[in-house]
């Protein structure tokens, strides 16, 4: 069961990343860009699009980590895309791409439909081509499609008990919401999903936000020395989520990023940073945070608001989890470089 879960979320995080990854890094900038550049659109478009492939390139990554065959890979993306819900149907009968579906759900499907193809085997011999794909939309892809709607409710339920915390007073509510998505973001569940179920905007969404900084500088750090300079570079400008599985085997590689979230977070509430619903679920990612920050801040592109921006997404994260790392790995010797190794082999 242990290796099973393990190699769910690892393909889970990879299809996640590679999907997220291209607007992450463009889309902001591309944003800025077309007004005086228009002939950009199309790219900024294909982006968006490329993030409603999120759960088919889940179900295939899902399939690779488990080296299982080309058909059975294949069966699983199409029956995690079933059961993600990015795809609905309109009331003129038309068909659209609904953002990224529900992340949970789509690793549930995922999951069923891996022990389905292992089930069948080499049952069906000659007939797998025929058969299999087909076998995997009527039961684990329904099955994933049935139990949607009470998954996102579930999921809504979370951004309710988020939304609840900002009744609080801003410092302490900053704190926890920024701790939360810093949590969030680690877990399969989708941290836009969330932020978008409620709404979350203003101080919330910028605490969030500053969240999910905290996780990917301090992943991006700590992982250095266990993986390549462009995989600890993917947990900032792609998601920190490709340290899912790490995360669920020792939770404890999390502290001194929760910590440092717990810091910005407060800060969040002190010095009035807000955002957006897509804001509080991509933190760096293209310089989401920030450049939402600045816009919404009084004044916009002032001295003030850079110096702040500067420092609370990137001076602050990056010196706070230097300082947490070295105390818990040295000092405490509760982590080490090896625990935030990354397997994409």
């Amino acid at each position: 069961m242990k290796d099973f879960f393990s190699k769910l979320l690892t393909g889970m995080s990879i299809g996640i990343v590679v999907s997220l990854i291209p607007n992450a890094l463009l889309g902001e900038i591309l944003k800025l860009l077309i007004p005086h550049f228009p002939a950009l659109q199309p790219i900024l478009d294909i982006t968006v699009i490329v993030m409603s492939f999120l759960p088919v390139m889940i179900g295939v990554m899902v399939g690779v980590t488990f080296k299982l065959t080309s058909i059975q890979t294949a069966s699983i993306g199409i029956a995690a895309m079933v059961g993600s819900g990015v795809v609905q149907k309109t009331a003129e009968g038309a068909f659209t791409l609904n953002g990224i579906g529900i992340v949970i759900n789509t690793g549930i499907t995922a999951a069923l439909t891996v022990l389905f193809v292992q089930f069948l085997g080499n049952r069906l011999k000659e007939y797998s081509i025929l058969l299999m794909p087909t076998l995997s939309i009527l039961m684990p892809g329904m099955i994933g499609y049935s139990i949607l709607p009470f998954v996102k409710h579930s999921t809504g339920l979370l951004g309710v008990a988020v939304a609840n915390i900002t009744a609080l007073q801003p410092v302490l509510m900053g704190a926890l919401i920024s701790v939360i998505f810093c949590i969030i973001i680690l877990s399969p569940i989708s941290t836009v999903g969330v932020a978008t179920v409620i709404m979350l905007s203003g101080i919330g969404s910028g605490a969030a936000n500053l969240g999910i900084v905290a996780a990917g500088v301090g992943l991006a750090i700590a992982s250095y020395k266990a993986n390549s300079l462009g995989t600890a570079l993917a947990h900032v400008l792609g998601s920190p989520k490709i340290q899912m599985r790490n995360f669920f085997m020792k939770p404890k590689i999390a502290f001194p990023m929760l910590i440092t979230a717990a810091v910005l977070g407060a800060l969040a509430g002190v010095l009035n940073i807000q955002g957006t619903p897509y804001s509080a679920g991509f933190g760096l990612s293209g310089l989401v945070g920030p450049l939402n920050y600045i816009n919404l801040a009084d004044g916009g592109w002032t001295t003030k608001n850079i110096t702040i921006m500067l420092s609370t997404f990137f001076i602050i994260p990056i010196g706070l989890n230097l300082v947490l790392i070295y105390l818990f790995s040295k000092k405490l010797k509760m982590i080490k470089a090896e625990d935030y190794k990354l397997q994409f082999d």
